[in-house]
C-alpha cells in the first residue's frame, strides 16, 4: 500500500487526489493544502518509491512496473479510504496515471486538473528519452534528473520548481529510478491513444506560457476535445502550482466548484 496524507473537511463530501510526477512527492503540494482544504476532502499520495512509499527490494521485484499497475496503486488507497470517486489533480508525469485512470475507471473519476500535463513528446523530449535510455544505467540517476530538469524547466523563474524536484528525487535509489524510466517505452502508443479517444470527464489543462515542451500539444487538444478546458499562466514554467500557486489554486478552486453545479 502506498504511503499517503488525507486531510478532512467536515463541511465537505468531495474528495480531490493529489498525484505528484516522476522523482517528485506529496510535499510538492504544499502550497495548495490551505486553500483546498477549506473547501474539499484532500487525498495526498506519494507513488511507488517516492517519498514515505519505499518498498522493500523483495517487494519491487514482484511489483509490475506498467503505467496500468501504478494507477492500480492509486486506487487500492480509494478502496482502503473507501472513496468511490474522487476529483483528481496531476503534475507532470501525474497527469498521466491520472488519464490512464480516466481510462480503465472512468467512474472513479469526477473530474480532472492535469498541470504540465504530457499527451505528446516533441522531438526535444524523445530525443531526452533517448539518451537517458541509454546512460541509466551507468550514470548517477541524479546526473540525469538535474539534466532533465534544467531541459524541461531551464529559466531562472523556474530555478525553485528545479531545486524542489531534483531534493526529492534525491531520495529514489537508482534501481527505482531505472524502474520508472523504463516506463518511457510504453509512452509513445499511450499518449496516441490519450489524443485519439476522449473521455467524457471535465478536463482542464492547468499549463505554464513557458512550458515550451508540452503546451503546443495541450493547445491541439483543449481545442479538439470538448469535455477539454485550457488555461494558461503567464510568466510560468511546467510546475505551475509551485511557481503560481495563488493562481494555479484559484483556477483549481473555481474549476472544482463548477463541477458541482
Amino acid at each position: 500500500m502506498l504511503h499517503y496524507i488525507t486531510y478532512k473537511n467536515p463541511n465537505s463530501t468531495e474528495w480531490v487526489t493529489f498525484v505528484h510526477g516522476a522523482g517528485g512527492s506529496s510535499s510538492i503540494w504544499h502550497h495548495q493544502l490551505r486553500d483546498l482544504s477549506k473547501e474539499f476532502n484532500l487525498l495526498l499520495i506519494d507513488l511507488r518509491g517516492h517519498g514515505k512509499s519505499k518498498f522493500k527490494f523483495s517487494d519491487s521485484l514482484n511489483k509490475e512496473y506498467t503505467f496500468e499497475a501504478i494507477s492500480n496503486d492509486i486506487l487500492d488507497v480509494l478502496d482502503q479510504i473507501k472513496i468511490k470517486s474522487s476529483h483528481f489533480i496531476g503534475v507532470s508525469l501525474g497527469t498521466i496515471l491520472i488519464r490512464q485512470i480516466s481510462e480503465t475507471n472512468p467512474h472513479r473519476i469526477k473530474s480532472m486538473i492535469l498541470s504540465g500535463a504530457i499527451v505528446k513528446l516533441n522531438l526535444k523530449s524523445r530525443l531526452l528519452m533517448k539518451f537517458g535510455n541509454i546512460c541509466k544505467s551507468i550514470v548517477p540517476y541524479i546526473w540525469l534528473y538535474r539534466l532533465f530538469a534544467y531541459i524541461i524547466m531551464p529559466k531562472n523563474n523556474h530555478k525553485k520548481s528545479r531545486l524542489l524536484f531534483v531534493r526529492e528525487a534525491k531520495k529514489l535509489a537508482q534501481k527505482e529510478f531505472i524502474r520508472w524510466f523504463k516506463l518511457t517505452s510504453e509512452l509513445k502508443p499511450l499518449l496516441k491513444l490519450f489524443r485519439q479517444i476522449e473521455v467524457n470527464i471535465p478536463t482542464l489543462y492547468l499549463m505554464g506560457a513557458q512550458d515550451y515542451m508540452f503546451l503546443p500539444s495541450i493547445k491541439e487538444i483543449a481545442e479538439k476535445h470538448k469535455y477539454s478546458k485550457l488555461e494558461i499562466v503567464p510568466n510560468c514554467g511546467h510546475v505551475v502550482n509551485v511557481e503560481q500557486p495563488k493562481i494555479f489554486n484559484s483556477i483549481s478552486i473555481q474549476f472544482l466548484k463548477n463541477q458541482l453545479k
